[in-house]
Formats: structure tokens, C-alpha cells, sequence
């Protein structure tokens, strides 16, 4: 009898999972994501984001789809232990209309063989036009608080209405309002703001139209934006070539700024080397002089930070390079 407790309990504990998720899902924050009803037309972006929980190294091995209107791919396929990437993962609303779930398979074989299976979804609609197809910020400076507009048009009214917006990040502010009201079709406006503190970086993020449409209660516009620092120079590297001993050479690089500014110092100059700034005044952008003296043979290289009176990222730094002979 004892015998064959024994053998029942050793069957039991085969027979269950070692855990809830394997050691590949564990690495990922979420497993899935709704885009919810959507235009057709925009390009839907998400990024899974996955870190090396283990103490070996993992290897992506794999990124497929089960739809062509999905593509996904990692950003970084090797992962030490600790180390961070994603699964990005975008959804052409314009190849499917209703509701589309796509799966995205995740193969591993480091630290050894596994499968983790992502979901996507979202609702496209025809009875909703958004010109342009998202809220695209594109390149903008730190600290200018950019905006931008979308138009949404429901042809024949469709019944219901537009009564509220919501955003996903407190950086977005966000407003719509109705700006024609027609027996065919009604408008509304849609406008972004991204405040002066949102961080440096490129990034996604959706803005949700509340709507009286019980079956359709909100709407997702998908927003993004590369936020650059508030100082930045056309070149964080000057080749200044070859340079003949004795003799003087000269570049220029552009130093650009989001408001207007003026730089306090300029520091690392010495006997051969120096750094001059075009004005003294407060400007969005300044130019840079670098000149060398062709004292020295061999390679020559000087780092040099340039100050200026940005309370914000008010500091950069750049190396020059030459070659006397």
C-alpha cells in the first residue's frame, strides 16, 4: 500500500508544471497588448521590453509572426546576465479591417531551447478617417514644448460622439474639439502637447479619444517623438586631416541649441590648441571655431567642453583630432 502512495505522488509531481511561467517569460514585462479601436491607416508600434533574469547568457534565436500585417524583430539578440532590450513589434492597421490578433513567436536556444509566444491586437475601423495617421512630433529639441494636430472625420455623424481625450503619460497634454458639424460627415481636432521636461529619447506613447459608442467607447491615436538634448553639435568627433609642422589649420562644427543661449566657457584650450565661439550674444545657434598649430608631429587629440548658461543639459563635450607631420 505504502509502494503505491509512492508511486501515485511521484506520478502527480511529473505530471505538474515546474511554474506558472517558464524561464524565457519570465524576462518579459507583458506577454501582450490591445492597441483598441483604431483608424485605419496608422502604423501601431509597441515595444516588449525583456531582461536576462538568469545567471547565463540568453540568445534570440528567432523573431516570426502569424500575420503579414505585424513585423517584429529584437533589438539585441545577445543578452548577458542583468542585461535589458525589446521585441519591437509594429501592426499595419491598413492591411486587416475589424478585429485583428496576431501572435509573435520569441525562439531562444541559450541558455537552452525555448518559445515564448507575444499576442497583438487592435480593432481597425472604417467609419473613422484621422489625417494624419498619427500624432508624429519627429525630431524636436529639449525643452520647446513642440505641438501638433490631428483631424478625425466620422462620415454620416455615425450616431455618436467625441466627448473627452485621455493620455498615457503625464508628459502629453492633450485637447480635441468638434470643428464641423455636417448631415454627411462630422470633424474634430486633435492636439498634442509634450511639455518642456519630457526626458531625452525616442518614444511611443497613445492618446485615447473617449467616445459615446457603447461599442466603441474609445479611440487610439498613436504618438511619437525623438526628444533631443538641449544642446547638441554636428559633430561630437572634428578630423582636422593632415596638418603640416608649423603651419595653422581651422574647422568649424555647428552647436545648436532648443531656445536661445550663450556660451560661458570653453574649456581645454592650450599652447597648440583653442576653441572660439562666433558671438557673445543669446542664440538658438552658435558656430565654433577649432584651430590647431602644427607644433607637434605625431597624432594629436584634444577633448574640449563647452559650457553655456542652459539651466538644463547646458554642457557638451567634443574631441578634436589631426595628424602633424
Amino acid at each position: 500500500m505504502f509502494r503505491y502512495i509512492l508511486i501515485c505522488f511521484a506520478t502527480l509531481a511529473l505530471a505538474a508544471p515546474a511554474s506558472a511561467d517558464s524561464w524565457a517569460q519570465s524576462m518579459f514585462e507583458e506577454l501582450s497588448k490591445d492597441f483598441g479601436t483604431v483608424p485605419r491607416g496608422p502604423m501601431l508600434a509597441h515595444s516588449f521590453q525583456i531582461t536576462n533574469k538568469t545567471q547565463q547568457p540568453v540568445h534570440i534565436s528567432g523573431v516570426r509572426v502569424s500575420c503579414g500585417c505585424v513585423s517584429a524583430s529584437a533589438a539585441q539578440d545577445q543578452l548577458a546576465p542583468g542585461q535589458s532590450t525589446a521585441i519591437n513589434a509594429t501592426m499595419d492597421t491598413r492591411r486587416f479591417t475589424g478585429v485583428k490578433s496576431v501572435t509573435i513567436y520569441v525562439t531562444f536556444d541559450q541558455p537552452q531551447w525555448e518559445e515564448v509566444r507575444l499576442w497583438v491586437q487592435a480593432n481597425g475601423r472604417d467609419d473613422i478617417g484621422i489625417n494624419p495617421e498619427t500624432l508624429a512630433f519627429g525630431k524636436v529639441k529639449k525643452g520647446s514644448a513642440p505641438s501638433t494636430s490631428v483631424s478625425l472625420n466620422i462620415p454620416g455623424g455615425g450616431g455618436w460622439t467625441i466627448g473627452g481625450v485621455q493620455t498615457e503619460s503625464n508628459y502629453i497634454q492633450a485637447s480635441v474639439k468638434e470643428t464641423r458639424h455636417e448631415t454627411a460627415e462630422v470633424s474634430y481636432q486633435l492636439t498634442a502637447t509634450v511639455s518642456a521636461d519630457a526626458p531625452v529619447g525616442k518614444w511611443y506613447s497613445d492618446v485615447w479619444l473617449k467616445t459615446t459608442n457603447e461599442s466603441m467607447p474609445r479611440i487610439r491615436v498613436p504618438l511619437t517623438i525623438e526628444i533631443e538634448s538641449a544642446l547638441s553639435l554636428s559633430s561630437s568627433s572634428v578630423q582636422l586631416g593632415d596638418v603640416k609642422s608649423g603651419a595653422e589649420v581651422e574647422r568649424k562644427i555647428m552647436l545648436r541649441g532648443g531656445t536661445p543661449f550663450k556660451v560661458t566657457r570653453i574649456e581645454g584650450a592650450d599652447e597648440s590648441w583653442s576653441v572660439q565661439d562666433n558671438t557673445s550674444e543669446s542664440k538658438p545657434v552658435h558656430v565654433l571655431t577649432i584651430k590647431l598649430k602644427g607644433s607637434k608631429s605625431g597624432e594629436q587629440a584634444k577633448k574640449f567642453k563647452v559650457v553655456t548658461d542652459l539651466k538644463e543639459d547646458g554642457v557638451v563635450e567634443f574631441l578634436a583630432k589631426a595628424q602633424v607631420r
